[in-house]
């Protein structure tokens, strides 16, 4: 699973593609846990817009990031998620811990 990170502006971009699963979920954390420590960011943004499949790991691995960006005091921004993974995160609660955004509108920030 891999994960393109980049710094921009104070903003930490994480742009994730191919499954999100138990086993792809914990190298993902790692990274993405490491970049955030190093760039301190005020936002992390997390986009979605390649991941062909999703387990509940990703709701975990969205849940640890936004933990992980309140104790910097940042915040997290959860980007170009398909119909039915935007339903089940809201099912999930994520829309109250983070703000949800379509790839285009967070390219251009």
């Amino acid at each position: 699973m891999p994960v393109a990170i980049e710094y921009r502006e104070e903003s930490l971009r994480a742009a994730l593609s191919g499954e999100i699963d138990h086993h792809s979920a914990k190298e993902l954390r790692m990274q993405i846990d490491d970049a955030i420590s190093r760039a301190v960011p005020q936002k992390l943004i997390m986009d979605f817009s390649a991941v062909t499949f999703m387990d509940s790991s990703g709701i975990g691995l969205i849940m640890g990031r936004y933990k992980q960006m309140a104790v910097y005091g940042g915040t997290l921004v959860i980007s170009g998620l398909g119909p039915q993974q935007r339903k089940v995160m809201r099912l999930a609660g994520l829309d109250r811990l983070c703000v949800f955004e379509q790839a285009e509108e967070t390219a251009e920030k």
